[in-house]
C-alpha cells in the first residue's frame, strides 16, 4: 500500500486536535480500511461468540485518509486497540514509538509462529529485531500472460530468466504482438521487483542515503529501460490505457506485471473467447526465478491500548487459518500462513490447488522486504519518476542515478540528522 504523504515528523507533530483525548470505556477498538473494514464486522462474529457481552467497535477508514487518521490519534492519544495497517507504514509508526513487540504475545500463543508465514513478508513486520505486526494477508507481483500469444510466436515454455524472457518478448515483437508486455509508467512495482532480484541494498550506511548508483540498481534499470527502448513495452501510464481487462483480452500485450487481486477481475472481465488462455507465472529473475514485492497488511497492537489482553486475542483470532480463509473467500486477499493455503471447504479446493494462485504461493516463497525506513513511500514515487523521465528523454542511465541518489539524499536528511544525534547521546558526548 502506497500513498505520498509528507515527513512522519511533520505530520506528527502537526495533526494534535483539541478533543482527541484516549475514551476508556470498556470497548475493544479495531480499526480496518478500503474493502477489509467493509468485511471485518461479518468476519469478527465467531470472536463476539467466544466472547460474550464484550463491546467490540469496528470503524472503517478509507485508505485515502487511513494514514492521516493514524498519526491524528497517535498525537491525540486516541489510537486504536488494533489497528490494520500496510506494511510499509510500520516502520514510521516503530519511528514514533506507537507500537506494542508482539514477541511476548506470541510466547503465549505457539500456534503462531514465523515458520508457517512467508518468510519475506514476516520479515516486514520485523523492524530493528522487534515484531511490530503479524501479517494478516499478503500481495506481490508476479506475471500475468497469455498462453496462446506465446504459442503463436512459438514459445514452448515459460521464461524464468532475464534472458530467456527478453528473447520471448523479441519473438511476439516480431510476430503477433508489437508490443508485448505492458509496464505503466506511473507504477512503481515492476522496477522495485527488479531491484530486489539483485544483491546488495537499495540504501546504504544504515538508510541513510540511497545506493541507486549501486552495481545492482543500475543492472535493473537496464533491462527496464531496454524494454522500452526495443518497442517491446509502450512508454504510457495506466491512465493512458483505457482498460487494462479490454486490452489484454484483444491481445494488445502477453504479459502484465500484475498483484492477485486481478485473478478476480481477469475472470469476471475477460470474454469468454479468452478464459483458459491466460494464466500466471513467478518473475523471471536475472539467472532463474526472481524474487518480488513483499506487500499486504499486518496486524498490530498500539502501545497506549488499555485492553491489550483482549487485543491480543483479537490479533490471534484474526490470524486463525480457518478465519483467514474465510477472509479469502470474502475479499480475494490471499493469507500469510502456509497452513491456510491448504484448507478447503464447500466453496471451493484449496488455494494451494488453484491454477491461478499456485504462482502466487510460488512467488511468495521467493519475496523481499522494501528497505525499513519510514521515508521509503517516498523515496518509491522519486525511484518512480526518475525511470518515467528517463523513457522519455532517453537519459543516460548515469545521469539517472545520479540524479536519483542526490533526491533520495535530501529525502532521507532529516533520519541522517536523528541518527546521528542517536549515536552521539549513546557515545556519551555533547552534541
Amino acid at each position: 500500500m502506497t500513498l505520498r504523504r509528507r515527513s512522519w515528523l511533520a505530520a506528527a507533530g502537526s495533526l494534535a486536535l483539541p478533543g482527541c483525548a484516549r475514551r476508556d470505556d470498556g470497548t475493544l477498538r479495531f480499526w480496518a480500511m478500503g474493502r477489509e473494514g467493509e468485511v471485518a464486522v461479518q468476519l469478527l462474529d465467531g470472536f463476539e461468540r467466544e466472547h460474550p457481552g464484550l463491546r467490540l467497535r469496528v470503524e472503517q477508514l478509507p485508505w485515502s485518509a487511513a494514514h492521516e487518521k493514524l498519526l491524528t490519534a497517535f498525537a491525540g492519544d486516541a489510537t486504536p486497540d488494533v489497528a490494520q495497517m500496510g506494511n510499509t507504514w510500520l516502520p514510521e509508526m516503530a519511528a514514533l514509538d506507537a507500537l506494542e513487540p508482539l514477541a511476548p504475545w506470541m510466547a503465549q500463543t505457539p500456534a503462531i509462529s514465523a515458520a508457517d508465514h512467508f518468510e519475506g513478508i514476516w520479515q516486514t513486520n520485523t523492524i530493528d529485531g522487534v515484531q511490530l505486526g503479524l501479517p494478516w494477508y499478503v500481495d506481490t507481483r508476479l506475471l500475468f500472460y497469455r498462453r496462446d500469444l506465446l504459442q503463436r510466436a512459438g514459445i514452448a515454455t515459460l521464461p524464468t530468466n532475464w534472458g530467456a524472457w527478453a528473447d520471448a518478448m523479441r519473438r511476439l515483437h516480431a510476430g503477433p504482438v508489437p508490443a508485448p508486455i505492458l509496464l505503466p509508467t506511473n507504477e512503481f512495482e515492476p522496477l522495485l521487483a527488479l531491484a530486489l532480484q539483485q544483491e546488495g541494498t537499495l540504501l546504504r550506511d544504515g538508510g541513510r542515503r540511497g545506493n541507486f548508483s549501486g552495481e545492482g540498481f543500475r543492472r535493473a534499470l537496464g533491462f527496464y529501460l531496454s524494454l522500452f527502448e526495443r518497442g517491446y513495452a509502450p512508454g504510457v501510464s495506466n491512465n493512458e490505457v483505457a482498460s487494462v481487462w479490454q486490452e489484454f483480452g484483444r491481445g494488445s500485450f502477453a504479459f502484465y506485471i500484475s498483484g492477485p487481486w486481478n485473478i478476480g477481475e481477469f475472470k469476471r472481465r475477460l470474454p469468454a473467447s479468452v478464459q483458459g488462455r491466460w494464466g500466471t507465472a513467478p518473475l523471471p529473475g536475472p539467472h532463474g526465478p526472481g524474487a518480488s514485492t513483499a506487500g499486504g497488511s499486518s496486524l498490530v497492537m498500539f502501545r497506549r491500548s488499555r485492553m491489550k489482553p483482549l487485543a491480543w486475542q483479537l490479533i490471534e483470532y484474526l490470524s486463525r487459518p480457518a478465519v483467514q480463509h474465510r477472509f479469502y473467500r470474502l475479499t480475494g486477499n490471499l493469507p500469510p500462513r502456509r497452513s491456510t493455503w491448504a484448507l478447503h471447504d464447500a466453496d471451493g479446493p484449496a488455494l494451494a490447488d488453484d491454477p491461478y494462485a499456485r504462482a502466487f504461493a510460488q512467488q511468495l516463497e521467493r519475496v523481499r522486504p522494501a528497505p525499513a525506513v519510514p521515508e521509503w513511500e517516498r523515496i518509491a514515487q522519486e525511484m518512480q519518476f526518475a525511470a518515467e523521465r528517463a523513457i522519455h528523454r532517453r537519459s543516460s542511465i548515469d545521469i539517472v542515478v545520479a540524479e536519483l541518489d542526490e533526491r533520495v539524499d535530501r529525502i532521507l536528511e532529516k533520519r541522517r540528522w536523528m541518527l546521528d544525534r542517536q549515536a552521539t547521546a549513546a557515545s556519551g558526548a555533547r552534541p
